[in-house]
């Protein structure tokens, strides 16, 4: 096969599923807004994420066969840049003080073409869980399909209980606790891969 699917879903869903800019500002519209009114800003967000998985896809494949030392370079240097997000999470604590007015669908396409976690995360997608031969269409299809399926899990979530999560757990010791598990949950995925030998 010329994606390992199980493998990029579990990763996809260890990035996806922890803080990053576009869940925070989920959590934060959620917050403050509401879901129902958060909602069309998470569409641009889930939207905006294929945005730039396409155009990556197709530079990413076609370098892997033109320089295959800079694709390997590549893999290495998006897990560092993961396990140093990972860190930052650990480190981090959730806030929902930014002002979200005027957070609506085109607002939220731009969320993941500005974010470096995305572009890292589509970065090391391919260049992880992609045969080098795979054929372009293919493993962009399966990398763009596989990360629509869980933003569409995750993101309503975070919309969702934005203002729950806020209320419940900011400011306690829980909310450290949180935090180092969604970081060690990415960190474990990054290992798995390389003790795989995806990596």
């Amino acid at each position: 096969m010329y994606v390992a699917v199980t493998s990029l879903a579990a990763f996809a869903f260890s990035q996806i599923a922890t803080p990053g800019p576009a869940n925070m500002a989920m959590l934060a519209a959620g917050a403050r807004l509401g879901f129902r009114a958060a909602l069309p800003f998470m569409f641009g967000v889930l939207l905006g994420k294929q945005l730039i998985i396409w155009p990556i896809g197709f530079g990413l494949m076609e370098l892997a066969t033109q320089v295959p030392l800079l694709f390997l370079a590549l893999k290495y240097i998006s897990a560092a840049y993961i396990i140093w997000l990972a860190w930052r999470v650990a480190n981090m604590r959730l806030n929902v003080d930014h002002d979200p007015v005027g957070l609506g669908f085109r607002a939220g396409l731009f969320v993941h073409p500005l974010n470096p976690k995305a572009w890292m995360m589509i970065t090391y997608s391919f260049s992880n869980y992609v045969a080098v031969d795979a054929p372009v269409w293919i493993a962009t299809a399966w990398i763009a399909g596989t990360l629509f399926v869980i933003q569409a899990i995750c993101h309503p979530i975070w919309t969702f209980f934005g203002d729950r999560i806020a209320k419940t757990i900011i400011g306690t010791p829980f909310e450290r606790y949180l935090m180092w598990g969604l970081a060690g949950l990415t960190v474990a995925f990054v290992l798995f891969a390389l003790l795989r030998g995806e990596l």
